[in-house]
């Protein structure tokens, strides 16, 4: 039988039997989609508090949603507003909240190994939702299940990950989990956007974008993060994109069922065309509606969920 620890930190720590109960998990939570009533009583009584200290939209109000569809009670806490702001430290803050009969807590940081030390000083359940440049594996997991989703399967798929990998923790999120999946992974960015010894995790790393696409599966494409970048990592934006960003003559010139894919948001015109944001070929938007799925199967299955099919009664 597949297990999991009490929290969710990272796709490094995970194993591929646990990676796909995850993802037939939300297969299933899915079909909750098709309801005219999109809840179940799966988490009822349980609450969940979700702990951003870094602006989110996606991520956040998608694990609102996947709570309350299995029918937990959702607290969103204000950092701003919190003891935090008034100098309390962290650990106290968390353990105020746990003390208030909290059973999980989502949180995302802007330094890496947090999720870690929340971890390890509460008996809640944790989920990273992002910490630092360390990993986002929620986000992981929604693009291993729209892969799979769109292309039947993830082994043997020759998937490129490209843009800023130096300053992502999608992208590293998303080597571990497509490694562990054994697909064939690529990740192209211009020299200075490429961390050292990423070729050491199993990956091919590339700067020309347009050899890459060749032969390949599927393109993750990744946005350039100005936010966290402390110098000039290439000339211009305009030249990032004629070298770097997917638009319709790469498209063109891939396979053509090559899967577009997007963790969001994206700088249209940057890293992607808005032409190919929208693209027939595109997932983008599938992605975020598989970002409830995947989230309600971790609820699910971080709570002690049994069955992958018990999720739904």
């Amino acid at each position: 039988m597949v297990t999991f620890k009490k929290d969710l930190l990272g796709l490094k720590e995970l194993t591929p039997e646990q990676i796909n109960l995850i993802l037939d998990t939300s297969l299933v939570c899915k079909d909750i989609f098709q309801r005219d009533i999109k809840k179940v009583p799966t988490l009822r009584g349980k609450t969940v508090v979700t702990l951003f200290f870094e602006p989110s939209t996606r991520t956040r109000t998608s694990f609102e949603i996947a709570a309350k569809w299995l029918s937990a009670d959702v607290v969103n806490l204000a950092v701003s507003a919190s003891s935090v702001a008034k100098g309390e430290s962290f650990v106290d803050t968390v353990r105020t909240i746990e003390a208030m009969g909290v059973d999980m807590i989502i949180m995302r940081h802007a330094l890496g190994g947090t999720a870690q030390l929340l971890a390890e000083s509460v008996q809640s359940h944790v989920i990273n939702a992002g910490d630092g440049v360390h990993e986002h594996p929620t986000q992981g997991l929604l693009d291993l299940f729209s892969i799979r989703e769109r292309k039947g399967r993830i082994a043997g798929l020759k998937v490129v990950i490209v843009g800023d990998i130096l300053h992502s923790r999608v992208a590293k999120s998303n080597i571990w989990g497509l490694t562990k999946m054994r697909a064939q992974v690529t990740v192209v960015a211009p020299p200075t956007l490429i961390p050292p010894g990423l070729s050491e995790l199993g990956v091919k790393v590339e700067t020309d974008l347009d050899r890459a696409l060749r032969d390949a599966d599927v393109v993750n494409v990744l946005r350039i993060q100005l936010e966290r970048q402390t110098k000039a990592y290439f000339p211009t934006l305009k030249e990032y994109a004629q070298l770097f960003g997917m638009n319709r003559e790469r498209l063109r010139k891939a396979a053509p069922d090559l899967l577009v894919m997007h963790p969001g948001p994206a700088n249209l015109g940057v890293e992607i065309s808005e032409e190919i944001s929208v693209h027939d070929q595109a997932a983008i938007t599938e992605q975020v509606t598989n970002g409830v799925a995947v989230r309600m199967a971790l609820l699910y299955l971080l709570t002690g969920g049994g069955s992958k099919d018990a999720v739904l009664h």
